[in-house]
């Protein structure tokens, strides 16, 4: 089992940053893949970025959002910056043996964290 924590969301207007962090416990080195989805009201779930290795994003956040980890504190982080309204959802961190932008084929989820951008 591993635990995820999200914390760091919170409201900005827009062009503003966040960053997002993800704190593991449990059985981490058995799910090394970390990534952060998001959801918005009435949205299906999708993927933001990703990193085991190397980090990878999604198109509509490139060159915006950093994804990091410090494997010393079992922590995953998510730079956001210049902000947009349409970035407004709750943002969940996930943990899988393999890389997917499938949230489907991650088995560990944290609670979520909000973030809103105001216009």
């Amino acid at each position: 089992q591993v635990q995820l924590v999200e914390s760091g969301g919170g409201l900005v207007q827009a062009g503003g940053s966040l960053r997002l962090s993800c704190a593991a416990s449990g059985r981490t080195l058995s799910s090394p893949v970390r990534a952060w989805f998001r959801q918005a009201p009435g949205k299906e779930r999708e993927f933001v970025a990703g990193i085991n290795w190397s980090a990878v994003y999604a198109d509509s956040v490139k060159g915006r959002f950093t994804i990091s980890r410090d494997n010393a504190k079992n922590t995953v982080y998510l730079q956001m910056n210049s902000l947009k309204p349409e970035d407004t959802a709750l943002y969940y961190c996930a943990a899988s043996r393999t890389y997917s932008s499938d949230p489907v084929r991650y088995d560990y989820w944290g609670q979520g964290t909000q973030v809103t951008v105001s216009s």
